[in-house]
């Protein structure tokens, strides 16, 4: 629990779940010195919450009494999709965030009535998602800097590092933070290139927050624009496979990048452009729908190799009766 707004919200936690709460003892669990305590509670006390103080050798603090902030009040829906939130939080490359997630879902299963508590807790035990291979994993904390930097028109300044591995400073304008293909993306004008770029998040480093403001344009739809600039792989066979099942169920299992899935004879077609296509056909094989491919020659013949190693493994592994 290393964010201060968190600490703050610790220190009103403990504060309505105990009568009084020393200062020694405040500083000891949020792992502070006591002058930072005295920071977090004028900081209760200026968004309007009553706490009382009372200095000295064993000083303590304590909410007014009769003081309590009232209940947040959610529906089924409500609660159930906070809770599915909560636990997707891996699939969008923020896992270093899950302590947080766990933490709001037990303050979370606090303002529920019980029927809706077990509704709740039944979801969550019932409930696992496996994140995508393709999803790349960012800090949260770069996360918060970068959206609290557009939330006030702040210009960043940080170091990139390009797909070729070429290294920069670059100061931007950042207007959205976009996660597409299971990647995040920020999205913004960069005045060393001195036009609109995207920075994959995950790429840059030492994130400062600059002086200088903006006044991001209106109305700018981020994925849109990522979507139309983003460049298709150039390199690579191109290919053309028809799989049996719906594009819906395909996507979590594909990146989105360089590649086109539509619905198709019930079922879906895949085009786009790859590399390695001996990998690319065991992927395919590892689909568990029914493969048909159209091009280009060579995939059929890496399938081919991909079938002929796995009879040799398996003649390999035959008893001998």
């Amino acid at each position: 629990m290393y964010d201060p707004s968190m600490r703050v919200l610790s220190v009103l936690e403990l504060l309505q779940s105990r009568e009084s709460v020393t200062g020694a003892e405040l500083s000891r669990v949020l792992e502070v010195s006591p002058r930072t305590v005295q920071r977090y509670v004028a900081r209760l006390q200026d968004l309007g919450i009553p706490v009382e103080g009372r200095r000295g050798v064993g000083g303590a603090y304590r909410l007014r009494p009769g003081f309590r902030l009232p209940p947040l009040m959610f529906s089924g829906e409500e609660a159930l999709s906070l809770s599915l939130g909560l636990l997707a939080l891996g699939h969008l490359g923020l896992r270093d965030l899950a302590p947080a997630a766990d933490l709001a879902a037990a303050k979370l299963a606090r303002t529920l009535p019980e029927a809706l508590r077990e509704e709740v807790r039944a979801l969550r035990q019932a409930v696992q998602l496996d994140a995508s291979p393709w999803v790349v994993t960012v800090e949260a904390t770069r996360m918060g800097a970068l959206l609290a930097a557009m939330r006030r028109g702040r210009q960043l300044e940080f170091g990139y590092r390009s797909g070729r591995g070429e290294a920069s400073v670059r100061r931007a304008d950042l207007y959205r933070a976009v996660h597409f293909g299971g990647r995040w993306y920020a999205v913004g004008h960069c005045h060393l290139r001195g036009e609109r770029r995207s920075f994959r998040l995950d790429r840059m480093e030492e994130v400062r927050v600059l002086e200088a403001t903006f006044t991001p344009p209106a109305d700018f739809d981020a994925l849109a624009w990522l979507r139309a600039s983003l460049p298709e792989p150039a390199q690579g066979h191109e290919v053309s496979v028809w799989l049996g099942a719906p594009p819906e169920s395909l996507r979590d299992q594909l990146s989105a990048w360089g590649t086109d899935l539509r619905p198709e004879a019930g079922g879906s077609r895949l085009r786009g452009r790859r590399d390695h296509l001996d990998a690319f056909a065991g992927f395919l094989l590892g689909l568990g729908c029914e493969v048909r491919v159209d091009s280009p020659p060579e995939l059929l013949r890496s399938v081919g190799r991909i079938v002929a190693r796995a009879q040799g493994v398996l003649a390999a592994q035959a008893s001998p009766d």
